[in-house]
């Protein structure tokens, strides 16, 4: 299966230049049935990562973009009086799809924000007191602008938290910047993609990240870096055990991109940024360039256990 995600990585790599380490992530999350949330400035590519990865992957997409004045039933769905039936009619929103695109999160209210977290979490949502499951595979992906930016909510740290990932694209390199200049066009490129990874394969995927082994001295490692984020004075507040959890199985997807199934201390230190920066907080820390300060001074002051 290792193959498959060296194809898909590399095609959606096609399309967006120059970010194989965020993209091979991006893989990472989905494939250990996480949501993943991109903050970056506006143009950097968050939306053709959604898009590429919904191709290669074969999923059911969807996309909504949040704005302020956006209701929590313009997601979920709504009941509608038929009269001809003399009965209500449950219409869905767009989050009844395999992969939703939540664009621009912090745009919209707390409210709205808040009506996701029930289907990240159980893959189900609630409506007029009727319980309905979502697809399955059901992954969000969630873009976000900096928070200096205006008209923008913060994320509450109980949503922040449902999100397995987060990342930051960047600015393009030298090189795949004048690509784009000399008119590559990665909206003509993602129509052309085919999907490479069908349905079934995924879900096998998904089956071997979660057999991927560990050690005792490995767990040993992450339960150290756990501890160190709960008594050390930099940080706030440390990792909960639903973060640690999300950080070895993030881990293990890491190593079978590798082509390995078994986790080494090395997968622990490749994901940590992108899933721990938003799940500690530090002193007067704000942003995700002290963010990744502070899970740096977390891996260099926690030894690797042999």
């Amino acid at each position: 299966m290792q193959p498959l995600l060296t194809e898909t990585v590399a095609a959606v790599g096609q399309v967006l230049l120059g970010k194989d380490q965020q993209v091979k992530l991006a893989v990472a999350c989905l494939i250990a049935k996480g949501h993943l949330l991109i903050e970056d400035l506006p143009g950097m590519g968050k939306t053709t990562l959604a898009q590429c990865l919904a191709k290669a992957l074969g999923l059911q997409y969807e996309r909504v973009q949040f704005t302020s004045d956006l209701l929590p039933a313009d997601i979920l769905g709504v009941a509608v009086f038929d009269k001809a039936q003399s009965a209500f009619q449950f219409h869905p929103g767009p989050v009844f799809t395999q992969l939703l695109l939540a664009d621009e999160i912090n745009r919209t209210t707390p409210k709205t924000q808040s009506a996701l977290l029930e289907a990240m979490e159980e893959g189900q949502v609630t409506i007029e007191g009727e319980t309905r499951p979502l697809p399955s595979p059901f992954f969000v992906i969630a873009t976000q602008n900096p928070l200096s930016q205006s008209g923008t909510f913060a994320l509450p740290e109980s949503q922040l938290d449902r999100f397995l990932m987060r990342l930051s694209l960047g600015y393009p390199n030298h090189q795949s910047e004048r690509l784009l200049l000399q008119g590559v066009d990665p909206r003509a490129r993602i129509q052309a993609m085919q999907a490479i990874i069908t349905p079934a394969q995924l879900a096998d995927l998904q089956a071997s990240v979660a057999a991927v082994r560990t050690t005792d001295a490995l767990l040993d490692y992450v339960q150290q870096l756990v501890e160190f984020t709960r008594v050390d004075a930099r940080f706030t507040y440390g990792l909960s055990p639903r973060g640690a959890l999300a950080w070895l199985r993030a881990s293990k997807a890491w190593a079978l991109l590798a082509g390995r199934d078994y986790v080494i201390p090395e997968d622990i230190q490749a994901v940590a940024s992108s899933v721990v920066g938003h799940r500690v907080r530090g002193g007067d820390i704000e942003g995700n360039h002290e963010h990744t300060d502070l899970v740096q001074y977390l891996l260099k002051s926690v030894p690797v256990v042999a």
